[in-house]
């Protein structure tokens, strides 16, 4: 009971805080995102009538992508970073659609580095309870039940999400915007990616893959067995750390969500060092390539 009024009472100051912020404009914008700077390098030169704007310490751009107008701006890495800087923007800005553009690493073994994936739904998979460990075996307290399977220790947990009047819900995934999930399935059938970076290339062309599920969390995973186990659990084909933190966001500013994640590695799946390094830029541009065919397909 304390908990949840603690978390009502957040919500509430979140929400007042919201109500006084100072907007930059009142023109309605896609909200346009990317993590860190390699993944900016691309979308930024295809902004037109660019203004810079600054906000507690983050960048924002806008201007127009594909003659729409836009704010871009970079999440930060990570769960937290992201959920602040999207919240942010929908304080600051008009925002009717939110779009987020990176690299990833790939779950699913059917995906290859440079596919990118497009994913219906997301979960904050760590998320989680760290059972205690007796006799052997891992069990979590009652008051804290869980459907999911445990990674040794590691319960997957849903999380909370405070709705205002609707009160505290539990959620284990968020799913995208239908519409816009619609018209990044006409985008794939039409867009060809990059598969080489300087004289490097990738061993198969990429695709767009637009469906499934991806998953979001604190942690870089470089583990072909929790890969696996990933995989079998959430029967995810994406991992990422920020996306499943901006749909949580939307979903409770009742804003559209769509995330595009180019695989830039496999989470440990391949048989040498992270292919991260090696293919992070190709994944990369291809990943805004296709968030730049989407911008201008979303009137159609």
């Amino acid at each position: 009971m304390i908990r949840n009024t603690l978390i009502a009472l957040a919500a509430t100051t979140v929400a007042a805080a919201a109500q006084t912020a100072t907007p930059v404009d009142q023109t309605a914008r896609t909200a346009v995102i990317s993590a860190f700077q390699p993944e900016w390098t691309l979308l930024q030169e295809m902004i037109e009538d660019r203004e810079d704007h600054l906000i507690n310490g983050t960048a924002f751009i806008t201007g127009t992508l594909e003659d729409k107008p836009v704010v871009l701006f970079l999440s930060g890495v990570s769960m937290v970073n992201a959920a602040m800087t999207t919240q942010m923007a929908l304080d600051h800005f008009e925002i009717e659609n939110i779009v987020f553009s990176g690299i990833a690493g790939g779950v699913d073994p059917a995906l290859t580095v440079g596919d990118v994936v497009v994913a219906e739904e997301w979960s904050q998979y760590l998320e989680a309870v760290f059972a205690r460990e007796t006799d052997g075996a891992f069990a979590t307290p009652s008051f804290l039940p869980t459907e999911l399977p445990n990674y040794g220790m590691i319960f997957p947990r849903p999380v909370d999400v405070a709705r205002g009047e609707d009160g505290i819900e539990e959620r284990q995934w968020f799913s995208v915007d239908a519409a816009l999930l619609k018209t990044a399935r006409k985008v794939a059938e039409e867009i060809e990616l990059q598969d080489c970076v300087d004289q490097t290339c990738l061993s198969k062309a990429p695709s767009v893959i637009v469906g499934g599920k991806g998953v979001s969390g604190q942690a870089f995973v470089d583990n072909a067995d929790f890969r696996e186990y990933v995989f079998e659990t959430f029967d995810a084909q994406v991992l990422d750390m920020e996306s499943a933190a901006v749909a949580h966001v939307a979903y409770a500013n009742e804003v559209p969500f769509i995330a595009f994640r180019s695989l830039s590695d496999l989470a440990g799946g391949g048989e040498s060092e992270n292919e991260m390094g090696t293919f992070m830029q190709v994944a990369s541009d291809n990943s805004a390539a296709v968030v730049k065919a989407f911008i201008a397909a979303l009137s159609e």
